[in-house]
């Protein structure tokens, strides 16, 4: 067999497998074993006839297109792995030459991982985060706590007013009729929430307990039912309960309660240490996405289409668990919003295309600065997530399967964006880029001389030597 690259341009790769006479051969006859129960011949069972006999009755290429499947199916792989490429697609394959003599012969174009012309990635200027935690931001978080421990009580002595609660009976129609979803009984609606049509809530607003009367309002234009946009609506509705929240006196006894402290000042003095650790961590994180970002600003790399579909799967994929945990499906908001699957991959094809240069780019500085991991590593690593899972060590490895690659890879990438954040310069306020002007165009021709690093599969040389050593 004899494979080579036949022409290869940016990520598209040209590539030919050829099979001498006896090779292709090899694959009729295993061709012959898999298809020959279904032929018969006069004067002898099913799948017992000779090869050379079936071929004599129905044709001499009888068996070629399973052998042609079968010979493409184990040879493609090899090649792939022979040639060391990269694959992100499914191949295109052509049937070249099929002959007798001279065997047969494959050309297949496949898109491979591309090259990553990388620039400056090291002392690139991010605009530095301020962190700081007020003493209002202290009082909010206290009075989150207060909403969260309060309680609704109703009240009797006066009509609905903005921000209470009722409880209410409701049936809507169009001209007289009644239309699904109209109807309900005993629901709760927040005054001033704005979750029904706009103007239902504001005439709720100075009834009585037990009153019934009629709320007058017109759907909006763009309403997700089609044969309600734009119309008129009456609502019957009847009100039976106003409630009102209560919240609790927030002082020691409240805090002993609610948390493992004795006092407010106790409380709002731990509150402020965790924001302000929450809030350093974040700003950190926004800083090493900042520094990541400009870093694919600066490479150069062409991504293939292929690669950007999978990257928009894997987001719609995240899109619909989320959707699962909070009760409804993505056809029920493809339905709901009136949008198309095809909708959905458009506005997020850029955010899947900048995902793939984000790794591409992480991957090529691991590759230029030969970041390697170590089995201390990754065993630290397992500690930090059995403990934060609450998990055996042993229960983790088992349950990611090859854990020790897994960790590689997830280890060696953390230490490329390490070093792309470490190194990067925190500034106040960032410079505005400068355009490049005619008389700047000799300086930058003259900088395309320049040599520029390049991610390949390339080793360090002692690597290369201690490959080359475990090969012999």
């Amino acid at each position: 067999m004899e494979n080579k690259i036949v022409k290869k341009e940016g990520y598209k790769v040209e590539l030919e497998i050829a099979l001498t006479k006896e090779e292709f051969n090899g694959y009729i006859t295993k061709a012959y074993n898999k298809d020959k129960n279904k032929y018969m011949i006069q004067g002898f069972r099913r799948g017992k006839a000779p090869q050379y006999l079936i071929e004599r009755v129905y044709g001499k290429g009888v068996f070629y297109d399973t052998a042609v499947d079968m010979a493409l199916n184990a040879e493609y792989p090899k090649t792939i792995d022979n040639l060391k490429l990269d694959v992100v697609d499914y191949p295109h394959v052509d049937l070249k030459d099929m002959d007798e003599e001279n065997g047969i012969t494959f050309t297949i174009k496949v898109d491979v991982k591309p090259e990553v012309e990388l620039g400056e990635y090291k002392g690139l200027e991010i605009q530095k985060a301020e962190v700081e935690v007020t003493a209002k931001d202290v009082e909010d978080a206290l009075n989150r706590e207060a909403e969260k421990n309060s309680r609704m009580i109703s009240v009797e002595d006066r009509t609905v007013a903005d921000k209470d609660t009722v409880i209410i009976d409701y049936e809507g129609s169009v001209d007289g009729v009644p239309f699904d979803g109209g109807k309900a009984e005993k629901h709760e609606l927040v005054i001033g929430s704005k979750s029904f049509i706009p103007g239902f809530e504001d005439q709720i607003i100075g009834h009585n307990i037990n009153d019934e009367f009629d709320v007058n309002v017109k759907f909006p234009d763009e309403y997700h039912a089609e044969e309600l946009k734009g119309k008129e609506a009456v609502f019957k509705v009847v009100l039976h309960e106003i409630k009102v929240k209560e919240l609790p006196v927030v002082d020691d006894e409240f805090i002993k309660d609610i948390s493992e402290y004795d006092t407010v000042e106790q409380y709002k003095e731990e509150t402020k240490k965790k924001m302000l650790e929450d809030r350093q961590k974040k700003a950190e994180d926004s800083m090493r996405s900042q520094a990541l970002a400009a870093a694919c600003e600066n490479a150069k790399v062409d991504v293939p289409n292929a690669m950007i579909e999978q990257a928009t799967d894997r987001i719609i994929e995240n899109m619909k668990m989320e959707m699962q945990y909070s009760g409804y499906t993505l056809e029920q908001y493809l339905e709901y919003t009136g949008m198309k699957m095809d909708d959905i991959r458009s506005q997020y094809k850029e955010q899947a295309r900048m995902m793939v240069v984000r790794d591409l780019v992480v991957e090529a500085v691991k590759d230029v600065e030969n970041i390697q991991v170590t089995d201390d590593e990754i065993e630290e690593q397992l500690k930090k997530e059995a403990e934060m899972y609450k998990m055996e060590l042993e229960q983790i490895k088992k349950a990611i399967g090859d854990y020790k690659k897994y960790y590689t890879d997830k280890i060696a990438d953390d230490k490329a964006v390490d070093l792309i954040y470490s190194s990067a310069k925190k500034v106040k306020e960032l410079k505005a880029k400068k355009t490049v002007k005619n008389e700047d165009k000799e300086e930058g021709e003259a900088k395309k001389a320049e040599p520029k690093k390049k991610a390949a599969a390339k080793k360090s040389s002692k690597k290369a030597e201690e490959d080359k050593a475990d090969k012999e």
